[in-house]
């Protein structure tokens, strides 16, 4: 439907519980028995659960430092300030990314003490010490909480729920910062860097990002930005970086100066994951857009300074049952190739809003129901079609840009995490676009030409075998006859430290494994390979692998043709690299 939003939201509806329980399927569920969970140094994965699904959604939050009001229920068990504020912090380092800033349920199930009180200490414990079938981790069992913070953690998810402040203009204008006015700015390009082909590299401990020289595989700048950059996006014009923090802070870098540098940034709440740019015709450079995770809205921005214009709550009804939820996060967001539009997906909810911004005062948003958990995805190659994981639907949403309608939604294995996805020509149904999985070892190929091959369209064609479930990211390249896949959140050191590549020409092949990690020639360290990379041309591959942040971590760069090692990148200023992005092909959508 479409509907015209103001600044003003409807009033809030009225929420009903669900009769759940912790990490159940229905209030009938029991927790494991004692005696069968042995101890262990990492969580252990319930039946049904993959451990890639539980590394994934067990990951810390931002929130975890923000001061909340510690509201005392009567009926809920006493906790001095200290124990709440320590639980407070275990509960978004550990819960929240599953169970929700507000415990109302997200991919996990709610925790709000109208279920859990009834409960009681005791049976909460168990449930927290040795986890349950249906997915809740056995977080005491496997080492990761001591007895002390079990226990805490029992009695914290009896209390009210703390609620983590708003985030408004006048907050946004007080963390917004012009470094460098536009008119101060270069009027050309002041060095000599072959721009097209600089990567920008996330730093993820240490709140930078690396601006690598693709040419020369010489770091350019450590550039200082929010925490855990989750993505790099370039304007339409190809002269502006914009990156986004975990931390929802935004930094806006002018890769015309002489250094590139930061020129604008901003805070746009306390947690987020998603920035863009207008790139329709007329509209270049002209505005920003970026989402939150808390508090639910997106915020749309002057192109050039980041100055904040408009904000927008996603709160409202889930697609499914209809039923309000209070933190529909706001996922992956993408700029429409054949309108004025921004296609904001909203994960909670399962809704894709296309936003309509030549007219911000009176601003129009086409409204999509398609899954819930909707998370990230990417263009085909036309660009008229935008392929979204519904992660926890196990479902890849098409939505049709050009008529702003639901194409489809295609059922894929279990928790499609494509990142941007891959295109290619398949030899056999025509032009498809790939997704790999977190939870399971296979790769989805989805035709995607509705015109020249119109029986393959829109359906899964065929499906692959990597080497195993964890994989985060999937690339290749439209000069490329590879296709890449990492895996790098498999439990199986020797699977997460190498990659898969496929023969594009003859996909019956099993896949080659490249020992990324082996190449790097690192000692120690986890030393996961994570997202693969096109340079410009399209005849290198680039890898990072991760270690922790007090290890050394590197660059892998591949031969695409030839598939063997051609340089590493080593760098002590090089800590904790996950995601690269290469300027022209982010700017382009080439992937």
């Amino acid at each position: 439907m479409k509907v015209r939003q103001s600044v003003a939201m409807l009033a809030v509806a009225a929420l009903v519980a669900s009769p759940l329980m912790i990490g159940s399927t229905a209030a009938q569920d029991k927790p494991k028995a004692a005696p069968s969970a042995p101890a262990q140094s990492k969580p252990k994965s319930p039946p049904g659960v993959t451990e890639p699904e539980l590394r994934y959604q067990a990951g810390g939050s931002p929130l975890g430092d923000v001061e909340m009001h510690q509201d005392v229920n009567p009926k809920a068990p006493p906790m001095t300030k200290a124990e709440f504020d320590r639980s407070r912090q275990i509960y978004f380092e550990r819960c929240a990314g599953c169970h929700g800033v507000l415990r109302k349920g997200a991919t996990g199930k709610p925790l709000t003490p109208d279920l859990t009180i009834a409960k009681g200490t005791d049976y909460l414990k168990v449930f927290i010490n040795y986890g349950s079938p249906a997915g809740m981790p056995n977080w005491g069992t496997s080492g990761e909480m001591t007895e002390k913070e079990v226990e805490l953690m029992a009695r914290y998810v009896q209390q009210t729920p703390p609620t983590p402040p708003e985030f408004g203009m006048e907050d946004m204008k007080k963390t917004w910062k012009v470094i460098v006015a536009p008119a101060d700015r270069p009027q050309k390009k002041m060095n000599k860097y072959n721009i097209e082909n600089i990567f920008s590299t996330t730093l993820r401990d240490t709140g930078e990002v690396a601006l690598i020289d693709g040419d020369t595989k010489q770091i350019i700048n450590i550039v200082k930005t929010g925490y855990a950059v989750h993505i790099s996006r370039m304007s339409a014009s190809g002269r502006y970086l914009f990156v986004i923090g975990r931390d929802a802070k935004i930094n806006m870098i002018d890769l015309w100066m002489e250094k590139p540098d930061n020129v604008a940034e901003i805070r746009i709440g306390l947690e987020a994951r998603s920035v863009d740019t207008s790139k329709y015709k007329g509209y270049e450079d002209k505005l920003a857009i970026a989402g939150a995770y808390w508090p639910p809205q997106y915020v749309i921005m002057k192109g050039d300074t980041l100055e904040p214009l408009k904000i927008m709550s996603t709160r409202g009804m889930t697609v499914d049952t209809q039923e309000y939820h209070p933190e529909p996060r706001v996922a992956a967001i993408v700029s429409s190739n054949f309108k004025p539009e921004f296609v904001v997906n909203v994960k909670e909810t399962g809704k894709i809003l296309l936003v309509e911004y030549k007219d911000l005062e009176n601003l129009e948003v086409t409204e999509i129901g398609a899954a819930r958990f909707l998370h990230d995805g990417g263009w085909e190659a036309s660009k008229r079609y935008f392929l979204v994981a519904a992660n926890q639907s196990n479902k890849i949403a098409v939505v049709d840009t050009k008529r702003g309608k639901l194409e489809k939604l295609i059922d894929v294995d279990k928790i499609p995490h494509p990142g941007r996805g891959a295109n290619f020509v398949h030899p056999e149904f025509g032009p498809v676009w790939a997704t790999g999985h977190l939870g399971s070892a296979k790769i989805s190929l989805i035709g995607t030409d509705p015109v020249n091959h119109k029986n393959n369209a829109w359906k899964v064609v065929q499906t692959l075998d990597g080497q195993g479930g964890g994989n985060l990211f999937i690339k290749t390249h439209p000069k490329s006859k590879n296709l890449w896949v990492d895996t790098p959140l498999n439990p199986d050191s020797k699977i997460a430290q190498s990659v898969a590549v496929f023969d594009i020409n003859d996909l019956s092949k099993k896949p080659a494994i490249l020992p990324i990690a082996e190449w790097a020639g690192i000692s120690e360290g986890a030393k996961r390979i994570v997202q693969p990379e096109y340079n410009k041309a399209g005849d290198e591959v680039w890898f990072a692998v991760w270690s922790a942040k007090n290890q050394q971590s590197a660059l892998v760069v591949v031969d695409d043709k030839t598939r063997k090692l051609k340089a590493v990148i080593k760098d002590p200023k090089l800590i904790t690299p996950t995601g690269h992005f290469n300027v022209y092909n982010t700017t382009h959508d080439i992937y």
